[in-house]
């Protein structure tokens, strides 16, 4: 089952957290949830040179939270905060309010690391008909350098121009899709070429998340201790007596 299903919607809850959250009446779902697809939509087609990773989004009553975790925040804020405000009234004209619309930009840290950011610029250089067994290997490098654990790479379609459209995928490293509690990165992304769509996958194994494994040896270590100290310190006491 985990090599079929999508890693990011089979681990929400436990080491992932859903993109929306937000709650609403059954009859303003709908509504809501277009919005939230209309606003990643244009945040993605006129940043397409920021790098954008992701688009997380909030609802308080009537105040839209978003926070943008891009690979080059300068270029969403632009100088002087110009671009967050054309940005927000852009929104606004897009869904046809007057909302207020707060948006919190966020550096990503690893953009190596990043499989939406991978996925991307793979699929850019893939459109430069740049031979896509190069590509693959520049980025698993780079993404080992970033120290991630594991890596998989999966390009499908006429690869260099081939009559036969065909799938290549490379793995370095360790990839578990069904371990609920492993930390998989998932992004996919086209990229047009003369010959046709190419499809990108890329997973990424950033490491295990397990709940509470910092608090359970803490017992284990500390009731030694609190048993020794007291005896040393006794001991001491008699020896200065004497």
């Amino acid at each position: 089952m985990g090599q079929k299903i999508h890693p990011i919607g089979f681990r929400l809850g436990v080491t992932q957290e859903h993109k929306s959250r937000w709650f609403a009446d059954a009859s303003q779902y709908p509504q809501l949830l277009q919005e939230d697809h209309t606003i990643r939509k244009y945040i993605q087609k006129n940043l397409s040179n920021a790098g954008i990773s992701d688009v997380r989004i909030e609802r308080k009553a009537d105040q839209i939270d978003l926070e943008v975790l891009t690979a080059r925040p300068g270029v969403v804020v632009g100088r002087g905060g110009a671009g967050i405000d054309s940005l927000r009234q852009g929104l606004q004209k897009e869904l046809g309010s007057n909302r207020q619309i707060r948006i919190n930009v966020v550096e990503v840290s690893r953009v190596d690391a990043d499989a939406t950011l991978i996925a991307e610029n793979i699929a850019a250089q893939l459109e430069k008909r740049v031979s896509f067994r190069r590509v693959v290997r520049q980025a698993i490098t780079r993404a080992q350098k970033a120290g991630i654990e594991g890596i998989k790479i999966q390009v499908s379609g006429r690869l260099n121009g081939a009559e036969i459209a065909r799938t290549e995928w490379t793995r370095e490293g360790r990839v578990p899709l069904h371990t609920l509690r492993a930390d998989i990165d998932y992004a996919y992304c086209t990229a047009l070429t003369i010959y046709g769509i190419l499809g990108v996958k890329v997973w990424v194994f950033k490491g295990e998340i397990i709940p509470g494994q910092e608090e359970t040896p803490a017992p284990n270590t500390r009731a030694p201790k609190s048993r020794r100290t007291p005896r040393r310190q006794k001991y001491d006491d008699r020896s200065s007596d004497t």
